[in-house]
């Protein structure tokens, strides 16, 4: 079962903060770094994970998720072109995928995700979208879509509309920019845990 609190962090000592204070379910999205220094991140917050009985989702480095027997993968749309899904699947992982519309959850569904991604919900500063916000109504219909599998909405949120995403058929909320640039993002956390999982 997946968290209703899903925070997606740049570097590894995010995941040592915000595992301690209660996080469950943290995704460590790194960019351009050179593959020793992933591999260190990967496994100092796969550490983290492990002693508090949470999990560590690695975004696009699924070897390096593999070689370092984490338990879930995250892949947008891009990487499930080159990824090796029958090599994760052999390793034991679980693999969640972004999507955007019903093209790219057509090829998602096609390698039996464990979770379906959607956003974004909201416009976005984190990076620049091609995709118009996708709104609540886009999340109960993704979810009649997607069967039993959870559904984890993202893209703009806040603590407020996390809640109205959950409200609306998510089973989880992914969160950037409402705690890393948050000045009290423990405290943050914080409130969003104890406010989605009474929510979910």
């Amino acid at each position: 079962m997946i968290d209703p609190f899903y925070p997606v962090v740049p570097d590894s000592s995010w995941v040592a903060r915000l595992v301690p204070a209660g996080a469950k379910f943290v995704q460590l999205r790194i960019k351009d770094q050179p593959d020793a220094e992933l591999r260190r991140q990967v496994r100092e917050a796969q550490a983290v994970c492990t002693r508090h009985g949470a999990d560590l989702i690695v975004n696009d480095y699924w070897q390096i998720a593999i070689d370092e027997r984490c338990s879930w993968v995250h892949l947008g749309q891009e990487d499930l072109v080159d990824a090796d899904v029958k090599a994760i699947r052999r390793a034991g992982l679980k693999l969640g995928v972004s999507t955007h519309d019903h093209a790219e959850l057509e090829k998602g569904l096609a390698v039996d995700p464990d979770y379906v991604a959607l956003g974004p919900v909201w416009p976005t500063a984190l990076k620049k979208m091609p995709w118009a916000p996708q709104g609540l109504d886009r999340l109960g219909e993704w979810k009649k879509l997607i069967g039993n599998r959870p559904l984890v909405a993202i893209g703009g949120l806040t603590l407020d509309r996390a809640l109205l995403c959950l409200k609306a058929g998510a089973d989880s909320a992914a969160v950037v920019g409402d705690i890393v640039n948050n000045p009290d993002p423990i405290a943050q956390a914080r409130a969003w845990i104890a406010a989605t999982r009474v929510a979910a």
